[in-house]
């Protein structure tokens, strides 16, 4: 049966349930961690991993509540805008990616769209040069939202409960504010120089001019007018009405290009997700216009042809292919993937097994790459800041999200009376053929900004599914080392036979083409590999471990394990940031 209550009503059920729900995170006890891993966290009916551990809790009651894991998704979605500011949003957009228990696989996109008074050349200057910043910081550099029109759509046509109730932990967190841990404030510090310059935002995410610390509570008013108007009115209640009013007024005042009709006109969508094989799995993922899925799928498919377990972890020849697998696949995300209502995606031809053993065949095994030599046009080439979740329910239903502000806080600037910070979403396309992103990207033609258009993404929420069933929820954040961080978590499970929580706290390396460089995390590679790879000619850079995998496998803490009591599901938080949860029931 159905319950459903009033948004006064819901939201006042909710701030009960804040100080009263406790959540269940049950410690596999018994089982064997390596290294300095804990055990997986480990639940019967349902289990929620989010960058928040507030958020995380909203998703478990909702679960107990009868809701099934898109209605979780929702609010800990919504619950995400308030506590987790950096990249938790309604004012940014991103991907979700659904598993049903009934073997049927969606996926909602609701990316941001490029203003319709957007052009190609916007963020250059007279002489056809960059401006700096221009396209990551204020309100020129932010793309139309998408993330009210796709939680709404998936919760439509996937869930069960209706929006009030999803809706109203959110507005009780915004309203009644949280207390905030050093994680938060740590997260906060990072922009105040930004919230000084920004009134709007100041006026939030400072204490009277100061920054937070620990122990006080921040409380977000106008956000909550907000999110009481999309429970009350939907979609409706953030793209038109007062909440619209004062976000056109804002970018006026903020000489930006966002209009009404922007706000008027944009749709999230279902699409077809990505899916591809990988050692009797199914790779389930985001399609165009994220590139995560496509190249996430065409890594994979150069390294099923390489023993890797046999290899190895950390092993000399297993990093060198995975790589040299990497540097091959960015190649063609960068210059062929876009807005599939704007350019072909040769998605076809990209995922195909004979295309990859081509790519194999390039690959020497005694001698790295150099990036500057592999082109689009020569053989066999032809022509963090973010944040994820994952949920699955007792039915077995599983949802993966990525959404995004893009950078951290994105455009660092608040809408006045709304509460809603704004993305920068607009860095994401190539505003300079040959010229680098925030991320260090270098982009091709078929990303370049046009009116209405949605840029390219990295985000790549994932499933991996076994005879109809899930058996793998993962996503993360972190610009375009978000395909190479799900790429290890889904290697580190299949192929080296880590339990979960093993294979999301072990170390990462990243290659994207251009530069031509392999960044690495501290202790990704023995010193003594590192040297054998350098005389292949691999080039390393030091990374900081920016990434937050939220990971959940299913029937046993590691494939092929035994299952810990009546336990089904074992979530693992990234140990890298430590705001986020695991917890089931």
């Amino acid at each position: 049966m159905r319950v459903f209550l009033s948004s006064r009503h819901a939201t006042q059920s909710w701030g009960r349930w804040f100080s009263l729900a406790s959540v269940v995170a049950v410690v596999c006890a018994g089982a064997v961690a390596q290294a300095a891993s804990v055990a997986p966290v480990a639940a019967q009916h349902g289990m929620v991993v989010t960058a928040h551990q507030y958020a995380t809790r909203v998703g478990v009651q909702v679960l107990r509540k009868g809701g099934n894991a898109v209605d979780a998704a929702v609010a800990v979605g919504y619950a995400l805008a308030v506590v987790y500011p950096a990249a938790g949003n309604i004012g940014g957009g991103g991907f979700m990616t659904i598993a049903l228990a009934d073997g049927r696989k969606k996926f909602i996109d609701f990316r941001e769209k490029a203003p319709l008074a957007a052009s190609a050349d916007m963020y250059l200057d007279t002489a056809g040069n960059l401006i700096p910043n221009l396209s990551a910081d204020g309100y020129l550099s932010a793309a139309v939202p998408g993330t009210v029109a796709g939680l709404e759509l998936a919760r439509e046509k996937y869930g069960k409960l209706n929006r009030q109730t999803l809706i109203a932990p959110a507005i009780s967190l915004a309203r009644n504010g949280f207390v905030l841990d050093q994680g938060d404030v740590d997260m906060l510090e990072t922009t105040t120089s930004y919230f000084l310059s920004d009134a709007p935002s100041g006026r939030i995410f400072l204490n009277h001019g100061r920054p937070f610390k620990a122990g006080e509570k921040l409380i977000q008013h106008d956000l909550a007018t907000t999110l009481e108007a999309v429970s009350q009115q939907g979609r409706d209640g953030f793209y038109k009405g007062a909440v619209a009013r004062n976000l056109v007024l804002a970018f006026k005042n903020g000489k930006g290009i966002l209009t009404a009709d922007d706000l008027i006109h944009y749709q999230a969508r279902e699409l077809t997700p990505i899916e591809c094989s990988y050692r009797g799995y199914q790779i389930v993922s985001a399609p165009p216009p994220s590139s995560g899925g496509v190249t996430l799928c065409q890594i994979l498919s150069v390294l099923e042809g390489y023993p890797l377990g046999e290899w190895g972890f950390g092993s000399a020849r297993a990093t060198h292919v995975e790589i040299e697998a990497m540097r091959h696949a960015y190649v063609d995300r960068n210059n062929y993937l876009g807005d599939p209502d704007f350019v072909h995606n040769p998605v076809d031809h990209l995922l195909s097994k004979d295309y990859a053993a081509q790519l194999r065949a390039s690959i020497s095994m005694t001698k790295a790459g150099v990036s500057s030599q592999i082109q689009t046009g020569t053989p066999p080439h032809e022509g963090h800041n973010t944040t994820h979740y994952s949920i699955i329910d007792k039915d077995g239903n599983a949802v993966s999200v990525t959404y995004t502000l893009n950078d951290w806080f994105g455009a660092k600037v608040t809408a006045a009376n709304t509460g809603v910070l704004l993305n920068d979403e607009m860095d994401d396309f190539t505003s300079k053929v040959g010229e680098p992103n925030m991320y260090g990207l270098i982009q091709g033609k078929a990303n370049a900004i046009a009116p209405g258009k949605r840029p390219l993404s990295s985000m790549t929420p994932t499933i991996i599914v076994r005879d109809g069933k899930p058996v793998l929820v993962v996503g993360t954040p972190g610009g375009s080392k978000i395909i190479t961080t799900v790429l290890h978590t889904i290697l580190n499970v299949i192929d080296y036979g880590m339990n979960v929580q093993e294979a999301v706290d072990a170390p990462r390396f990243h290659e994207q083409w251009m530069p031509d460089v392999t960044y690495l995390e501290d202790f990704a590679l023995s010193p003594d590999t590192k040297q054998i790879l350098q005389g292949m000619g691999h080039h390393f850079e030091r990374i900081e471990p920016e990434n937050h995998i939220e990971a959940i496998l299913v029937g046993a803490p590691k494939l092929g394990g035994t299952p810990v009591a009546d336990n089904r599901y074992y979530g693992a938080n990234d140990p890298r940031t430590n705001t986020g949860l695991a917890a089931g029931y």
